[in-house]
Parts: C-alpha cells; structure tokens; sequence
C-alpha cells in the first residue's frame, strides 16, 4: 500500500484491532503464567518467534542479512526487550491484569518524556505537557491505591510494570534514534526475540522451577502469544507505522491500556475499583493530549 497522509477508515479499524489484540495479550501471559515460570514462558516465547519470523521472511523472500553498523545496536535494543518482558511477566505474575495494564500502557508518557530531551523535533507542546502531568498522575494515583492482598496490586508488582514501560519506551527510542532505523522492521524485531531468547533462557532457572501446574491451555496460550502477537501483531504494528503517519498511528496508543483494563475485568473477572477507574481517566485523558498532532 502507499503511504497515507492521514488515518483512513481501514487504518483506524486496523488500529482498534491492534490495540484490542494487546489487551488480549496482557490476559494471555497472565494464563500462561499459571503453568509455566513467567521468565521461562518468556524466553520460549521470543525462541517461537524467531522461528516464525524466519519463516514469514523465507514466505516472502526477505533477505537475511546484518547491516553494516547495526549489532552494537542489535544487541542492545534485544537486551532491552530481554529485561522489558523479565519486567512484564513478573509484574502480572504478581497482579492482576486490570492493574499492571494501567502502569504498563503508560508507555508513550516516557517515550515522549526522553524525546523531549534527546529527539530533535520532538519537543513538547503546553498542551502536550498538561497531558504528560495528567497521566504521571494517574499512574501514581494507582501506585497510592493499592489494596491489601496480591490481587489488589503490591509495591513490587507495579514497580515492575513501571519498569517495563520504561524499558519499552527505550525500545521505541532506540528503533528512532539507531543504526537500526535503515533496517526493514522484520529485522529490527528479529534482533530483539533473537537476543531476548538466549537472555530469558539463560537466566530463567534464578527465577524458580521452570514448570508450574501445567496443562493444555498454557501451551495453546503461548502458541497464541508466539504466532499472533509477536510474530504477526508486532509486524502488523510496524508496517502500519510504514504506511501512516507516526503521530496518526501513536494517537490510537490510548486504547491500549483500556483494552487490558477491559479484557481483564471481562475474560478474568478481576475487580475494577473506583480509584483504579480514576487512575485510568487521567492516562486516557493524558495520552490523548500527548499524541495530538501539534498545529503547523
């Protein structure tokens, strides 16, 4: 397809789609989490994931290839995502899925917190400052809020989930600002489950034993997790990012965390409390404000 100067119909369906997928993703690393080691179940995920992505290139006949200036690169950005879902995997290990999704999802607040600083040209508006205060507020309204048990959310837990967007948001930083920018997205993703699969392997049996109470629905979960999310969700994302415009496509980053927020209250039946649902409003709200395109 061309490239679009706006987000069409199909391009705002498609997104919506996208962000629905994510919610479903936050449910099905928790249900994996059940029978297998959360580090574990993460490092067998991007080993899946390298095998589908070298398959999909095969399909279409991608060349494999390192680009010049581009493994220092490769090897952090993939260490990054290593320590990303290390993060992630734990933190809803420890809490539900409604509440990790609210700290997660806060991503874009970073990401736009560190290009203001290092980006050019991604400095920060008023009005896109008045929604960074708004959504650093709500996520530190769910830090004050947590309830008694593990299923209310502990310190630890969110302070995980908080790292984990951190750590994404380096991700996304790195993909703008490196070597890595020239290369076709199947292998800007390819060196991250590459590296992240020898990092997670390896360092999975610190974290406990490696298999829980495991049954059919852990694997069938992780085959998901492997084939539609990593594999086609997030080649999906990038070749949307290819065809419209960034701050187009950032813009619909505001579903994300009420999709997790939702899929976890309808599909786990986790309890949605009144502060929780005030945390989510100010992020939804702030996020709104931070991706809205700047007037020329």
């Amino acid at each position: 397809m061309p490239s679009r100067d706006s987000v069409d119909a199909l391009g705002a369906v498609a997104l919506i789609g996208f962000a629905l997928l994510m919610g479903i993703n936050q449910v099905a690393i928790k249900v994996v989490g059940e029978g297998l080691q959360p580090v574990f179940a993460a490092g067998l995920r991007s080993l899946g994931a390298v095998v589908c992505i070298l398959i999909w290139m095969r399909l279409r006949g991608l060349k494999l290839e390192i680009a010049p200036g581009t493994v220092k690169a490769g090897l952090g950005i993939g260490a990054l995502f290593a320590l990303e879902f290390v993060f992630l995997f734990n933190a809803l290990d420890l809490g539900n899925v409604t509440r990790v999704s609210v700290i997660f999802y806060s991503m874009p607040v970073w990401l736009a917190l560190i290009g203001h600083w290092v980006l050019p040209g991604e400095r920060m508006s008023p009005v896109k400052l008045v929604g960074l205060a708004l959504a650093f507020g709500g996520v530190a309204l769910a830090f004050a809020l947590r309830g008694d048990g593990i299923g209310a959310g502990t310190l630890l837990g969110d302070l995980l989930s908080l790292g984990a967007a951190i750590c994404w948001a380096g991700i996304g930083l790195m993909a703008k600002a490196s070597a890595l920018r020239r290369v076709r997205p199947e292998i800007q993703l390819l060196w991250q489950v590459a590296v992240s699969a020898v990092v997670l392997l390896a360092i999975a049996p610190l974290f406990g034993p490696l298999v829980r109470e495991l049954a059919p629905i852990h694997l069938w979960s992780l085959a998901f997790q492997i084939v539609v999310i990593v594999t086609m969700g997030y080649i999906f994302w990038l070749w949307l990012l290819s065809i419209y415009p960034a701050n187009g496509v950032a813009s619909f980053g505001f579903l994300m965390p009420l999709s997790g927020f939702g899929f976890g209250w309808l599909l786990l039946d986790e309890p949605l409390d009144a502060g929780l649902w005030v945390s989510m409003g100010m992020l939804l709200v702030g996020l709104v404000l931070i991706n809205r395109p700047s007037r020329r």
